[in-house]
């Protein structure tokens, strides 16, 4: 049973580094990176070439717990991050990042993200 995790976990870090092999932030274009656990999300807006995370919200920020515990589902929490990380990129003049994935789909809580962020007025 132990050598089924190791395998997936091992899968899934390939998968991760097939990702950001393909994806860098920069000045210009930083990385929108998103993390997901099996009851939180989190997303960060990176600058790899400083090493710098220049924002950062999950469904346990400050601003954002009150209105997470009033969301329907995961994915209603996901949005209301995609939201969020969107206002605080406006806030430091972000207007354009790369979308990171991590080893996650492109599905469900990670797209209502993607799109709730696009829609907040980020373009990638």
């Amino acid at each position: 049973m132990a050598d089924k995790f190791k395998k997936k976990a091992q899968l899934a870090e390939r998968r991760r580094k097939r990702v950001r092999g393909k994806v860098s932030g920069t000045a210009a274009k930083p990385r929108l990176t998103v993390c997901k656990t099996l009851k939180h999300v989190y997303a960060q807006i990176v600058d790899d070439t400083r090493g710098v995370t220049l924002a950062f919200a999950g469904t346990l920020s400050k601003g954002v717990t009150d209105k997470v515990s009033k969301a329907k589902n995961k994915t209603d929490s996901a949005k209301l991050i995609g939201t969020a990380i969107a206002e605080l990129a406006k806030e430091k003049g972000i207007t354009k990042v790369v979308f990171d994935r991590n080893s996650s789909q492109y599905h469900g809580r990670v797209r209502a993200l993607a799109e709730a962020a696009r829609e907040g007025g980020l373009e990638f």
